[in-house]
C-alpha cells in the first residue's frame, strides 16, 4: 500500500515536467526560521497589487479554474459511476482526480510553490494541514498521496461539482452540529481506514481562518490517531492567505510554501492525554509558521466545540 501510494504520487507529480515554470521542490532538511520568514516577506510584496488590471486577471483565473474543475469532474464522475461496486477503488480514483485537478488549478493561478520534506508523504498516516485560503484545497488535492480519504462537513455535498464528486469518491462526511453523530462517524471512519489500509487528510482547525492566523485545533484528529495508531504528518502551508484571502475574489501572485514535517508517532498515546497531544501538535505549527500566521495571543490550543 505504502509503495503503491508513493509511486502513484510521484507519477502524478511528473506533471511538473509540463507545468514546471511555477514550481520548485526542495527535498532535504527542514528549512530554517529565516527561510520561513523570507516567504512571509516575499508575500508582502504582492499584497499591494490591487489595481483593476490585477483584479480582472484574478477573475479570469478563477473562472478558468472553475471551468477546468467542471471538465475534470465530469470525466472522473463517469469513472466513479463505473466503479460503484468498488468503493475504495473510488477513493483512489478520487485522489488521482485531485492530483490532476489541483495541479492544473495551481498552474492556472500561477503562484510559485516551494515543496519541502516530500519524503514524509510516502507512508500511511493522518495528514493534517492549517487552513486559511481556498488555495489550500487546491494544494491538498494535488499533494495528498493516493489512498488517502478526506473528512469534511456534511454540507460539502452542496458545493457545485466538487461536492458531488467528493461523495461519489467515497470520501467521508460528518455532522458537526450533532456531537453524538460526529463521534459515531469518527469511529466508522477509523474502522474503514484500518480495514482498507487508507490514510486520512483533515484540517484540524475545523474551518478556514479569516485572518490567516492559526486557530485552535479541534480534537478529532487525535481521536482518529488513538483509534488507528497511524502517525500524524503535519503539512504546513505558508503564504496562501495572502495569495487568496477568505471572502475575497482577488488572487495575488504570492509565493507559497508547502512543508511536510516528520511523522509524529502515536503508538503509545493514551486517551487521558488528548489535550496534551492537541497542544503538542498545535505548538509544532506555531514554531514552523511565519509571524504573520501565528496566533496573536496564546489561547487554549484545544477547540472545545
Amino acid at each position: 500500500m505504502e509503495t503503491s501510494g508513493a509511486n502513484s504520487l510521484l507519477r502524478y507529480r511528473k506533471l511538473e515536467n509540463f507545468f514546471r515554470a511555477s514550481t520548485s521542490e526542495d527535498i532535504g532538511a527542514p528549512s530554517k526560521v529565516a527561510a520561513r520568514e523570507e516567504v512571509g516577506r516575499q508575500a508582502d510584496v504582492f499584497t499591494d497589487d490591487d489595481g483593476w488590471v490585477s483584479i480582472m486577471i484574478s477573475w479570469l483565473k478563477i473562472i478558468t479554474c472553475l471551468m477546468t474543475m467542471m471538465v475534470t469532474t465530469i470525466i472522473w464522475a463517469l469513472i466513479m459511476v463505473v466503479l460503484i461496486p468498488w468503493p475504495y477503488e473510488r477513493v483512489r480514483q478520487g485522489n488521482i482526480y485531485g492530483h490532476v485537478t489541483g495541479r492544473l488549478m495551481m498552474w492556472i493561478l500561477g503562484n510559485p510553490v516551494k515543496i519541502e520534506g516530500s519524503e514524509f508523504a510516502n507512508e500511511r498516516a493522518i495528514y493534517i494541514s492549517n487552513h486559511a485560503s481556498p488555495i489550500d484545497v487546491c494544494l491538498i488535492m494535488w499533494l495528498t498521496p493516493t489512498g488517502t480519504v478526506g473528512i469534511a462537513k456534511k454540507e460539502i455535498i452542496y458545493y457545485p461539482f466538487f461536492g458531488q464528486l467528493y461523495v461519489l469518491a467515497n470520501h467521508l462526511r460528518i455532522d458537526r452540529s450533532n456531537p453524538t453523530a460526529a463521534i459515531r462517524s469518527m469511529s466508522e471512519v477509523a474502522r474503514a481506514v484500518v480495514e482498507n489500509k487508507l490514510s486520512l487528510i483533515i484540517f484540524p482547525e475545523g474551518t478556514r481562518s479569516k485572518t490567516g492566523r492559526l486557530l485552535a485545533f479541534k480534537k478529532g484528529f487525535v481521536h482518529l490517531a488513538l483509534q488507528t495508531r497511524l502517525p500524524i504528518v503535519p503539512m504546513v502551508l505558508t503564504g496562501t492567505q495572502r495569495a487568496w484571502a477568505k471572502g475575497s475574489m482577488h488572487v495575488r501572485a504570492t509565493p507559497l510554501a508547502v512543508k511536510y514535517l516528520p511523522p509524529i508517532k502515536t503508538d503509545e498515546w493514551v486517551a487521558d492525554k488528548i489535550d496534551d497531544y492537541v497542544k503538542l501538535v498545535h505548538d509544532i505549527y506555531v514554531q514552523h509558521l511565519p509571524e504573520s500566521q501565528r496566533p496573536l495571543l496564546a489561547p487554549d490550543p484545544c477547540n472545545k466545540s
